[in-house]
């Protein structure tokens, strides 16, 4: 045996029993507990009034309107009257959940920030990422209290010398072999490793990802869309009738020359007499 050569380790079997179970079995529980605890702050989205879903329906009855309009099933009489009474209606601001904008007013997004429903979804979201973020944090301190130093498992597979800041964090050991791994660096193992299991029994669209507390802030929310400015009406009413227009130049019926069509496809269609 060479001089040179390291020494090997050898790990008390307590260690495993003691340290290494125990810190995974507290993460799974964590990840799963935080996943549940989730569910329960979430509430349930405030219903639209009716005035609220009319103006949202108008949109989407136009907008499959014009999906429809290369080969519609409406004939040509119906669809240009339909289209005509949609630009209309949209011109009037005969849909909007306020009402027609009086005069020469220009209707404005609502502040976000003064908004309550807004509101309400940003202070959801900020409960929902102390939940995520404040187990995490406990976690860590707890490893580093009682665990801080320990080597816990070695990896069956060779690895190259870069990997060994990250996989023994907290260990200033620079001629032990790059497998073995810390306490502290088990715990990111885990914290990144863990959701593919949490995938299998609590479905992909779970909250106790863990990896998304690394990239998001405390007040990065779930629902940090609502941060930004709601939807205004009255333009993307203006943008619909320019493209209910466009839509009306690329119409085809589809029932155009349908008797033809027909018997051309049973062999049934007489020779034209000419």
């Amino acid at each position: 045996m060479s001089v040179d050569a390291p020494a090997s380790l050898y790990l008390d079997p307590q260690i495993r029993d003691w340290v290494l179970f125990p810190i995974t079995l507290v993460m799974i529980l964590v990840g799963v507990l935080r996943h549940y605890i989730v569910v329960l702050l979430q509430s349930p989205p405030k219903k639209l009034s009716r005035a609220g879903v009319r103006e949202q329906r108008a949109l989407l009855r136009s907008q499959i309107l014009r999906a429809t309009s290369s080969k519609s099933p409406i004939p040509p009489a119906h669809y240009k009257a339909l289209s005509r009474h949609l630009s209309d209606a949209f011109k009037l601001g005969a849909y909007l959940k306020d009402g027609p904008p009086n005069g020469d007013a220009v209707s404005s997004a609502t502040n976000a920030l003064t908004d309550p429903a807004t509101m309400d979804g940003m202070m959801a979201g900020m409960k929902t990422q102390l939940v995520m973020m404040v187990p995490q944090m406990i976690i860590m301190g707890w490893i580093n209290f009682f665990f801080q130093g320990f080597v816990l498992i070695k990896l069956p597979f060779p690895l190259t010398f870069g990997f060994k800041s990250m996989l023994q964090r907290s260990i200033d050991a620079p001629d032990m072999d790059v497998r073995w791994v810390s306490s502290l660096s088990w715990y990111f193992l885990n914290l990144f490793g863990l959701n593919g299991l949490y995938r299998l029994f609590l479905g992909g669209d779970n909250s106790a990802d863990s990896s998304r507390d690394m990239t998001m802030s405390p007040f990065a929310s779930a629902g940090a869309a609502q941060l930004g400015q709601p939807q205004d009406f009255t333009k993307l009413f203006k943008a619909e009738r320019d493209n209910l227009e466009l839509s009306e130049g690329q119409y085809a019926w589809a029932g155009e020359e349908l008797d033809v069509k027909v018997l051309r496809k049973y062999g049934k269609l007489l020779p034209r007499l000419d």
